[in-house]
């Protein structure tokens, strides 16, 4: 037992660093105890209960809609990592820049994301969406088609990225991507990129967007980016999608090629 003395001497300390890291609580709270809660509470996955709460207060048709929709259940009902409004403001401005015809996105999980991507593409454009996870995936396609996108502007593909990639050009016929959004498995960033660039579909000028690259982290991703030469980078610096006080970023990488 901890006498009164030194518990009450450890208090101070105790609060410091509840206060300190209050924004992870909550982020425990919101994404972990809530998840687990509704889900033993409703019998259905997270994204299947943000995909009815979608349905019922969206407008179909209206990709604005939906990702309004989607941003007020995330903010205020439950957690999702999303990329979230303020970077998402990031890709839009990106992807006008750009004006991509081929974008290939890792990590479709509900559609978010592609919704928000779709919006954004020159006519004639295509997005290829990769999503591993088949329960997510099938929210996505619902979350995309309820959105007014179809398979011409955007098809979903639901296998491992790892084995997507060396197919993209055998199979899906791409000869080069113009734009890469990565948001899926932070530990598959790199080896994911190092396909990309041996895979011949890079080319000069082709733009690679990766979120959440400081929070959770991608470390290997930002090693090989800086040591390997083969890009002009930076870092856009926000804080984490929904929850105040997380400091997170997304890389912005712009292939140059060999030198």
């Amino acid at each position: 037992m901890v006498s009164p003395a030194i518990a009450l001497a450890l208090l101070p300390l105790l609060l410091t660093f509840i206060i300190r890291y209050r924004h992870y609580f909550v982020l425990f709270y919101r994404a972990v105890l809530v998840r687990v809660w509704n889900d033993c509470r409703t019998g259905l996955s997270r994204e299947e209960r943000a995909f009815q709460f979608i349905l019922t207060h969206a407008t179909p048709g209206d990709p604005d809609s939906i990702l309004d929709t989607f941003d007020l259940w995330c903010s205020k009902v439950e957690f999702i990592s999303n990329i979230g409004p303020k970077k998402g403001k990031i890709l839009d401005r990106l992807l006008s820049e750009q004006c991509p015809l081929t974008v290939l996105e890792l990590g479709a999980h509900c559609g978010y994301s592609t919704v928000r991507i779709a919006r954004a593409l020159p006519l004639g454009a295509r997005l290829y969406s990769v999503e591993m996870d088949q329960r997510n995936a099938t929210i996505a396609e619902k979350i995309i088609r309820l959105a007014g996108f179809d398979d011409d502007t955007v098809e979903l593909i639901v296998n491992p990225s790892d084995e997507v990639i060396p197919k993209l050009r055998s199979e899906y016929g791409l000869e080069r991507l113009d734009f890469v959004f990565m948001d899926h498995w932070k530990k598959c960033y790199r080896p994911d990129l190092q396909a990309l660039e041996g895979s011949g579909l890079l080319g000069k000028g082709s733009m690679i967007l990766a979120d959440n690259v400081l929070f959770p982290g991608a470390p290997n991703f930002l090693r090989h980016v800086r040591g390997c030469g083969l890009y002009e980078w930076r870092i856009h610096r926000a804080s984490l999608e929904y929850i105040k006080g997380i400091r997170d970023g997304m890389a912005e990488l712009v292939y140059q090629g060999v030198k």
